[in-house]
């Protein structure tokens, strides 16, 4: 009996050990026919799917990207899906989701490091309203609530020209709207892509569609061209 229970407090052994070395597997690069080079995460999601161009990205509970400026609450561990872009860009991308709970959000996020970012968010707001928020945040963050949005669907485009950053929104694609022209100018590479969080919920399961990249400099911030 004894060998018995060794045998199988081995195999409980093993078997635990085997879980925990697969969980501990990084998530797998990702490459979307729209971005030029693969995706790599920056802290692994609850779970993700893939269709040709489109792509869904579920955060987990207690997930965000924010500097509180009281400094009571700073955390980045809400899962993103980056490359790394040319020096100017243009990306714009189709963001939804269910609007669950307070705070759930799906955003394009720019990225230098952990206290040099913009996180451009299509978010549930403290109101319940579906808000566009700009996050601009060098060291704390400047948090901006902008337009609400009827609906679940909203279409983002951030542009890089040089070291000014525009971001705009639109509701079916074609005509946008200028949210914020800043200048960004941290050092060093840049992150480039795609977040999901829920900071008060259990998950958000944001959807990402007709996602679109271009290699190039805007000339007028107002045209977005």
């Amino acid at each position: 009996m004894k060998i018995i229970a060794c045998s199988f407090l081995l195999w409980v052994l093993f078997a635990f050990i085997a879980c925990g070395n697969l969980y501990a597997q990084p998530v797998k690069a990702v490459n979307l026919s729209a971005i030029p080079s693969a995706l790599n995460w920056e802290n692994k999601p609850l779970s993700f799917t893939q269709t040709n161009n489109s792509f869904t990205i579920t955060a987990g509970e207690k997930t965000d990207m924010f500097r509180d400026p009281n400094v009571t609450y700073n955390t980045d561990n809400a899962p993103k899906l980056l490359f790394t872009p040319s020096g100017n860009f243009v990306i714009t991308a189709c963001i939804q989701h269910s609007f669950t709970n307070k705070w759930d959000g799906g955003a394009i996020v720019l990225k230098a490091n952990n206290l040099n970012w913009i996180k451009f968010c299509f978010e549930k707001d403290y109101t319940g309203q579906h808000r566009v928020v700009s996050v601009v945040t060098n060291d704390i963050s400047d948090d901006c609530n902008s337009a609400a949005i009827t609906g679940n669907m909203v279409y983002y485009k951030m542009a890089k020209a040089d070291n000014v950053i525009t971001l705009y929104y639109s509701t079916d694609g074609q005509k946008w709207f200028l949210i914020r022209h800043l200048q960004f100018n941290a050092k060093g590479p840049l992150s480039l892509g795609f977040l999901a969080q829920s900071p008060t919920g259990k998950s958000c399961s944001v959807t990402f569609s007709h996602i679109s990249y271009s290699s190039k400099k805007i000339k007028d911030p107002y045209l977005g061209e």
